[in-house]
């Protein structure tokens, strides 16, 4: 049967969510594909930026905060700024995916830099929207990446238009408040802990003696909640914090080693290619010409 060409008005008078000083940024676009696993990003959080993924192939277990969730294709996940995040992608079924980063996000009711409320679940399934979701973000990075003359007023309108359908999809994550279980709050007092002191020298007896908990208690508490023993959760967390150095600054890698709480440099380069898969120079290398979109 043939379709009827009908035309479709706008019913509702526009609202729009922010004014010309609460307007975001978009800081980048960044694609993974199967055969981008190298890249992975370990253990990391962003100060001052929120970042939202798009699954659009494969399957992966994710940490988002205190709380891993498994991922596949047409999953949404939203990284609030100050948020840490680790990404597992399957070895037989890797992840491709896309990913914003968005400075100068107010929404009302959240802080700076927040997409929904802290606490409330990160992951959302998109279902039908996910391919619209996909186009968007597939025209803002294949717009960035052949940087032609306004292509960043294009991608900025882009993003407005994805920021739409992504409020749509978390609702009132965007609004409530999710309170926290005991043993869940005591991990995140931990987990702030080593995130405020990562860069320090830190032993399971330092990070007790700080929080007035036994050593083993804290180890176990943390462990349950967050699949990693706090030493475990430090030397990720110093590892992903290197990636960010080399990817967006030019500091020596001795420095950055230094900076992120290893004693000695041959100590990180071999922690580095362990958990990255190659050294940090060959790492920081392989973002060189990418910078301006990816992170």
């Amino acid at each position: 049967m043939a379709e009827n060409h009908i035309l479709c008005f706008a019913k509702r008078e526009v609202r729009s969510l922010f004014t010309p000083e609460t307007t975001p940024r978009l800081v980048y676009v960044s694609r993974t594909l199967p055969s981008d696993q190298a890249h992975h990003r370990i253990l990391h959080a962003h100060q001052d930026l929120a970042e939202v993924l798009l699954i659009c192939g494969g399957t992966g277990r994710y940490l988002v905060g205190e709380t891993f969730y498994d991922v596949e294709a047409g999953d949404l996940l939203v990284y609030n700024s100050g948020v840490v995040h680790d990404e597992f992608s399957s070895e037989d079924n890797a992840v491709s995916s896309y990913c914003v980063g968005l400075a100068g996000l107010r929404l009302p009711g959240l802080r700076e830099n927040a997409l929904i409320s802290d606490g409330a679940p990160a992951l959302f399934r998109a279902g039908a929207e996910a391919e619209d979701l996909r186009l968007l973000y597939d025209m803002m990075y294949r717009c960035l990446l052949e940087d032609r003359a306004g292509c960043e007023t294009l991608c900025h309108h882009l993003m407005l238009a994805l920021l739409g359908r992504i409020l749509q999809l978390t609702g009132d994550a965007t609004r409530r408040s999710w309170p926290e279980a005991e043993p869940k709050a005591l991990s995140r007092q931990i987990q702030v802990y080593i995130d405020s002191h990562f860069s320090e020298p830190l032993s399971l007896q330092d990070i007790g003696k700080a929080l007035h908990i036994s050593p083993y208690y804290l180890s176990h508490v943390f462990k349950e909640a967050s699949g990693y023993s706090p030493m475990q959760y430090l030397l990720r967390r110093r590892i992903g914090e290197a990636q960010n150095l080399l990817i967006s600054s030019s500091l020596p890698i001795a420095r950055i080693a230094e900076q992120v709480g290893f004693e000695t440099q041959n100590y990180f380069n071999l922690q580095f290619s362990k958990h990255v898969g190659m050294p940090p120079r060959k790492y920081r290398e392989s973002f060189v010409g990418k910078r301006n979109i990816e992170t």
